[in-house]
């Protein structure tokens, strides 16, 4: 294929390193119009949004009445979960916080995490997962050589939640997930962390070891038995309020001692790596370009600070060099063997086994369905 005349938009900042993307004739991209179409119609930064929520969260603390805990919150030390944490604190919900260690934590991530636990009065369950296992999987997945490397936390991270949800009856998960920073999302640079068939397909491919503790959510689960059959809702608060990022990171600063992390996914040393790193090197992805699209898109940036924010080098030297050595040492590699893994021809997940034709045939399934119904029916999907 030739390559792409390479464009940027000229309301975010989205570019051609997105091969799907598209420009009208005054040069603005179809990441802007599927916002103003689709999904700006989900997102209430207003009195209604306020008015919505305090109806949500008043039914979450009446069918939790008898319960131990209302509702469940993962917590990863990040801004928004973190600040979600307060918010649910002044509404007065009873979550218990579920924080999942895949043994990548910063130690600043610690540090939040405890201080936000000790300000709300929350009860704190931490999964620790079996490090020799995560390990095995996540070398898998380098030497699979495809984009989305964070599949290994992240699956484990949202598995273990709505395992533990179901198993304690708790009908609520709540997610700091969130169009003001979140709603531009390249479908082209990386496949569903959900998907636990390309997870052990890969697994099978690279892995060494058999899995078991590491937690997987099957597509029936994920899909059709939590959601419908276990009633178990995942919302998403902060879709229902003005959020801003830097706001937020004001207010847990003054509130909890709240340390930043500098970067986005600072919290965990691999995700920092992976982003700022891995995807630029092999992949030619910025994860900037979409996340500050989104905070232009939802007016939390102008378009001209987050180009200057695209000038700043996505990694200082010294502490790239740290990071290096920190997860090759911890992955069991040397730097040469990581830097081989960053260097080697990428691949797409499609190359392995994945859920694509069944997620196809669900699609399906639920446009009959709410043929049939008259009305939107809502999956994970």
């Amino acid at each position: 294929m030739e390559d792409r005349k390479y464009q940027i938009c000229t309301r975010c900042v989205m570019d051609t390193t997105d091969p799907e993307i598209s420009f009208d004739d005054q040069g603005v991209c179809s990441h802007c119009h599927e916002f103003d179409e689709v999904t700006s119609k989900r997102w209430f930064p207003n009195e209604s949004g306020k008015e919505k929520l305090n109806v949500i969260f008043d039914k979450i603390k009446q069918e939790g009445k008898s319960q131990n805990y209302d509702c469940i919150i993962g917590l990863s030390g990040g801004v928004d979960s973190s600040y979600l944490a307060l918010v649910m604190k002044d509404y007065e919900l009873n979550p218990l916080v579920v924080h999942v260690d895949a043994g990548w934590n910063s130690e600043l991530a610690v540090h939040n995490i405890e201080q936000i636990v000790k300000y709300c009065g929350y009860d704190l369950h931490t999964h620790v997962m079996d490090w020799q296992e995560v390990k095995d999987i996540q070398l898998a997945y380098l030497r699979a050589g495809i984009s989305n490397q964070d599949v290994v936390q992240d699956h484990a991270f949202f598995a273990s939640l709505y395992h533990f949800a179901v198993q304690n009856n708790i009908k609520y998960v709540v997610s700091g997930g969130n169009i003001a920073t979140e709603s531009v999302f390249p479908g082209a640079w990386q496949h569903s962390a959900m998907d636990a068939i390309n997870l052990k397909a890969i697994h099978r491919c690279f892995g060494k070891r058999k899995l078991k503790q590491y937690k997987t959510i099957s597509f029936i689960k994920y899909f059709f038995y939590y959601p419908f059959i276990k009633d178990m809702s995942v919302i998403r608060p902060l879709n229902f309020m003005p959020y801003h990022k830097r706001e937020a990171l004001e207010v847990l600063k003054e509130k909890v001692g709240y340390k930043e992390y500098g970067r986005k996914h600072g919290e965990s040393r691999f995700t920092k790596f992976f982003q700022n790193y891995y995807l630029p090197i092999k992949f030619n992805m910025d994860k900037r370009l979409p996340h500050l699209s989104s905070q232009i898109l939802s007016g939390e940036l102008i378009r001209d600070e987050a180009l200057d924010e695209l000038k700043k080098p996505l990694y200082d030297e010294i502490e790239l060099h740290e990071d290096k050595v920190y997860i090759s040492k911890k992955l069991g590699v040397t730097v040469d063997e990581l830097e081989q893994l960053v260097n080697s021809p990428g691949h797409d997940y499609s190359e392995y086994i994945n859920w694509d034709t069944r997620y196809k045939f669900m699609l399906k399934v639920k446009k009959f369905v709410q043929k049939v119904l008259g009305r939107n029916v809502k999956t994970y999907s």
